[in-house]
């Protein structure tokens, strides 16, 4: 483990020391992972409001005129179908079909293009893309420009109105817009990880703690708590939402990892689509498939899962449902096997314990 020394921090480091939040090595970044601990994030985040610091996930911006091509050449997903202050949920792949990252990409102008990407994939992410620029397009790594606040929750909205001119209420689910936060400069996307409605801010690094401080203001009146990257796993765990380095990787496909949503095959020629192509044709082995715990213990990441008391896949994630009060875990399985009710057993302290597998997403929140 690297020495505190040489972690990378954010913007909001010397606040997050001053709450007393318990930091920990993530990516090569000091983050905290909890604050007043994580059920207690967790249940502000779905009951009112939360936020986070994301200051530590990367920005990739894509200009000129084939900005669009280089972008749509390199992700899954449509970019021409993206109209401008819209964005999607994409792969960048390798030639092989495997996860370089999963991303965001927000169509900014025509001729503009905005990624938010993994924090510890971004240089990674940047140099993929570049190697791939065959297009008349400039490919710039814009982290250094750009700290990221998450304001998540049912009360998310009224506390960053609070902040902004911009009517919030306007903002599509995952479109964005342009405008002033708390007089700053700030991209207000109606984005998140956390399974709720929420908002995503991009501000200058030198506006976020000031801004920090102001929504933790304008949200006390909903008890908003500082949340960390504890509670912003069993949020996205319990929305079934993929982590790099777990669902996701190198070796696993989006049609493996139940995300041939974000795939456009017809869309023509882009990174890994061949690989794809011919694992549609011949049939994946393998799927994501969510469980519950039937009996004593939780399926943690990297458990083996056994059928018939064979080994089978491997728990990708797996956490106590603060919502749900249940074990809940994500796991690959053989394709045949991966549907709800299937019966297998988790290998918890190498005694096999009882659990099912379930539809997914675990929550869904209401409209």
């Amino acid at each position: 483990m690297p020495a505190a020394s040489t972690l990378r921090t954010t913007p909001l480091h010397s606040v997050h020391r001053a709450l007393g939040a318990k930091m920990v090595d993530f990516g090569g970044w000091d983050m905290p992972v909890q604050y007043s601990g994580i059920i207690e994030e967790h249940n502000a985040v779905r009951r009112a409001v939360g936020m986070f610091d994301v200051s530590h996930m990367g920005e990739i911006e894509i200009r000129g005129p084939e900005a669009a091509r280089l972008t749509d050449f390199v992700t899954t997903n449509s970019v021409p179908k993206l109209k401008i202050g819209q964005a999607h949920y994409s792969g960048l792949l390798y030639e092989t079909g495997g996860f370089v990252d999963d991303i965001l990409v927000h169509k900014v102008a025509d001729d503009h293009y905005f990624l938010c990407v993994n924090a510890s994939n971004q240089e990674k992410d940047f140099e993929h893309i570049r190697a791939a620029n065959r297009f008349e397009a400039e490919v710039e790594f814009a982290g250094d420009r750009y700290a990221q606040l998450a304001i998540q929750g049912p009360k998310a909205q009224a506390t960053l109105q609070k902040l902004t001119p911009v009517d919030l209420a306007s903002i599509r689910y995952y479109w964005f817009t342009d405008g002033v936060v708390a007089g700053a400069p700030a991209r207000i996307a109606h984005t998140g990880y956390t399974g709720e409605a929420g908002y995503e801010i991009y501000v200058a690094p030198s506006e976020a703690e000031r801004i920090w401080g102001l929504v933790l203001e304008a949200g006390a009146e909903f008890g908003i708590k500082p949340c960390g990257l504890g509670a912003r796993n069993t949020l996205r765990l319990e929305a079934k939402l993929a982590l790099y380095g777990h669902e996701i990787d190198a070796s696993i496909s989006p049609l493996e990892a139940d995300l041939s949503w974000i795939v456009k095959l017809d869309k023509g020629e882009f990174v890994g689509r061949e690989a794809l192509v011919r694992q549609k044709q011949s049939g994946i082995k393998r799927k994501l498939v969510g469980f519950e715990m039937r009996g004593r213990g939780i399926g943690r990441d990297g458990y083996e899962v056994y059928l018939d008391g064979a080994p089978a896949g491997w728990v990708t994630s797996g956490s106590p449902s603060p919502t749900l009060c249940k074990n809940i875990g994500l796991c690959y399985l053989p394709v045949e096997h991966a549907h709800p009710g299937q019966p297998i057993q988790i290998m918890i302290r190498n005694q096999p314990v009882d659990a099912v597998t379930v539809e997914t997403p675990f929550y869904k929140r209401a409209k």
